[in-house]
């Protein structure tokens, strides 16, 4: 399967706290930084979601907010730190790639944002997902 999302970090299920309509699951990824991800009891179980479980964590470029430093006092559950690598410009909006402990993020974000931020490459920033805009997807068989 293919997908226009950018974003998919490979990992592996630690932990899934099922509630009676939603879910959170936390995924060991790749670099060793944890993410969470909140979806439906439903669709945890359609997956099959268990520790030990392979999955991509997988975050539209749209989804993925950046700070210059460390944030506290945040609901934001996932903050991966990384560096940017690059940023193109554009009209309204921005995209830019930074590099995590084992991958890469892409981050669209507005362009004055991108230029207060000051974001160049080499700029160290945390990359700040809601736990709402991860979704979880597993090998097919």
């Amino acid at each position: 399967m293919s997908l226009s999302i950018r974003n998919q970090l490979a990992g592996t299920v630690t932990s899934v706290t099922a509630g009676a309509a939603m879910a959170t699951v936390q995924a060991r990824l790749t670099g060793g930084q944890t993410i969470t991800a909140a979806i439906t009891a439903d669709a945890t179980a359609d997956l099959g979601l268990a520790p030990g479980t392979a999955v991509h964590a997988v975050v539209k470029a749209t989804e993925v907010s950046l700070a210059t430093g460390p944030v506290e006092g945040l609901s934001i559950r996932n903050q991966l730190p990384g560096t940017v690598t690059s940023v193109t410009p554009g009209a309204a909006m921005a995209t830019v790639k930074v590099a995590i402990e084992g991958g890469e993020l892409t981050a669209a974000i507005t362009e004055l944002s991108a230029s207060e931020l000051g974001l160049a490459p080499g700029t160290a920033v945390v990359a700040l997902i809601k736990a709402t805009d991860v979704s979880l997807l597993t090998a097919q068989p």
